[in-house]
């Protein structure tokens, strides 16, 4: 198909060339044919649109696409390539020079500085897996046995909850290994944590708009018609977590007020006897199973007050379990959504367990919520590739999911063992504290050591670090001095050469 015109008297000419194999948009100005295709190709390699090695169509196909002679386009080419601009070798085709390089300049007319940008050797950030142990052969042959069995209608825009296959799945999985009460129909997939938590944010403020709404308009008609409603919602967060959780529900419009941690947890009776920005809240979100970053378990007596808050003032607790089926030193706690279903939503994800690429996370609502969630994802639904959801469905249906997580367990078990262990023998000033689960432990540094000078030192080591403060909610005084070692993303191959960089740059 091409799209044409010309003007014959030696205007501008426009042609956009669509051929077999090669798509081709070009502009050609002036009289002539020939000296219009060698100025638009010329433009088109300097401006960087076709870069070096790419092929370009045959002068045959070029010259019926553009809808002049064959020699024109042959002619073109030939005075390109005398100029440096193609190359042309029996076989493969008329190529853009590998020298042809775009030629860009600031507005000064110098080439602009390219910045440096030195790769760290070792990721020692919080947070991600080992993506070289993904388990390639097994979720490709769980995918090839999804595909076989796919009905027709896993290809169309399907159902805003996700495919029904893995919300099945999930339900019995969940409610296995994490004690969590699940229904099908009450597990809504989404396409990670982030998007399952800006979907809670806007149900929350929605909630929040229309409860003020009512109110106003209750007061209105009541005398002296004092505007009502609260203000608005606020979601309690834990002092230390990650800041783009909080701007997600700060960009919602929800205040985020901070609750303070200890080493038992998160101090949950804050929301009915803390400082004022605390109360009235409507809802609070929580890594109770493995606090993000400071590794510390929530109390069970912190557990069931924060229940015991929810049933009383009416709140949710958002359930954030990113890695709690990795606990070394005993069994994993069962999640808080098991001890009342109706007031925790449960948020799930593959993201620490397989690999964050994947895009596969999941909610457990309570029955209230189902509706609300569904309407604030919109008609069209904003949900993981049906494919797969299907192959996530077969690789635990299968069985391949608990295999892959405990040969995992056993792997990043090793690696926080062997990093107390040489933090005890290199660095005994430090100590790591938490309890032993997750992809990530905290090393408190000793007194008087400068936490900032410690991550400037590891950069230079080649290692990629984070420090604790760096976690910390802006309304929280400062803490102590520690790092957030992340041993979860080297391969087992880099994890010995990256140990040792953190011994030599730890006091």
């Amino acid at each position: 198909m091409t799209d044409s015109w010309a003007n014959e008297a030696g205007g501008e000419r426009r042609v956009t060339a669509v051929t077999v194999g090669a798509d081709l948009h070009l502009e050609l100005r002036g009289p002539g044919l020939r000296t219009g295709l060698m100025d638009a190709l010329r433009e088109a390699v300097r401006t960087g649109r076709l870069t070096p090695g790419t092929r370009l169509p045959s002068s045959r196909t070029l010259a019926a696409d553009l809808g002049m002679a064959r020699n024109t386009v042959a002619d073109a080419y030939a005075e390109l390539v005398a100029e440096g601009w193609l190359t042309a070798r029996q076989g493969s085709g008329t190529r853009v020079a590998r020298r042809a390089e775009p030629r860009t300049t600031t507005a000064l007319g110098r080439p602009p500085a390219r910045p440096v940008h030195r790769k760290p050797a070792h990721n020692l950030r919080a947070g991600t897996p080992d993506l070289g142990s993904f388990p390639r052969a097994e979720w490709l042959a769980a995918s090839r046995r999804a595909l076989t069995a796919a009905p027709n209608d896993a290809f169309d825009y399907g159902d805003r909850l996700g495919r029904v296959e893995l919300r099945t799945v999930l339900a019995d999985y969940l409610a296995r290994t994490r004690g969590v009460y699940a229904h099908p129909e009450r597990v809504v997939l989404c396409s990670g944590f982030v998007h399952g938590l800006a979907l809670m944010a806007q149900v929350l403020a929605t909630r929040r708009g229309s409860a003020a709404g009512k109110a106003a308009g209750s007061a209105a008609g009541s005398a002296g018609g004092k505007a009502g409603g609260k203000g608005r919602a606020a979601v309690a967060v834990e002092s230390y977590g990650l800041d783009f959780h909080r701007d997600i529900l700060t960009a919602a419009g929800l205040r985020t007020p901070a609750l303070a941690l200890d080493e038992l947890g998160t101090r949950t009776e804050e929301l009915s006897s803390g400082p004022g920005g605390l109360r009235g809240v409507d809802a609070v979100l929580m890594t109770p199973a493995h606090q993000f970053p400071t590794g510390a378990a929530l109390h069970p007596d912190r557990r069931a007050a924060v229940v015991d808050w929810a049933r009383g003032a009416g709140g949710l607790i958002l359930e954030d379990d990113y890695d709690g089926e990795f606990r070394y030193d005993r069994q994993p706690v069962g999640a808080l959504q098991g001890l009342d279903p109706e007031r925790v939503v449960y948020l799930g994800t593959a993201s620490k367990s397989l690999a964050p690429g994947l895009r596969l996370a999941w909610m457990v609502l309570p029955r209230a919520l189902v509706g609300e969630v569904i309407e604030a994802k919109g008609e069209v639904a904003a949900v993981p590739s049906a494919m797969d959801q299907l192959t996530l469905a077969e690789f635990i249906s299968c069985g391949a999911y608990d295999r892959h997580v405990r040969s995992m367990r056993l792997r990043y078990r090793r690696r926080r063992d062997q990093l107390v262990e040489a933090l005890a023998e290199h660095a005994p000033g430090c100590r790591v504290t938490g309890i032993s689960a997750g992809l990530h432990a905290v090393v408190e540094l000793p007194p008087g050591t400068d936490e900032r000078t410690m991550i400037e030192a590891a950069a230079w080591q080649g290692l990629a670090i984070q420090g604790l403060s760096g976690f910390r909610h802006p309304s929280v005084a400062p803490g102590r001095d520690a790092l957030v070692v992340g041993y979860g993303a080297p391969t087992d191959s880099a994890w010995a050469g990256a140990l040792d960089a953190l011994c030599r740059v730890l006091p």
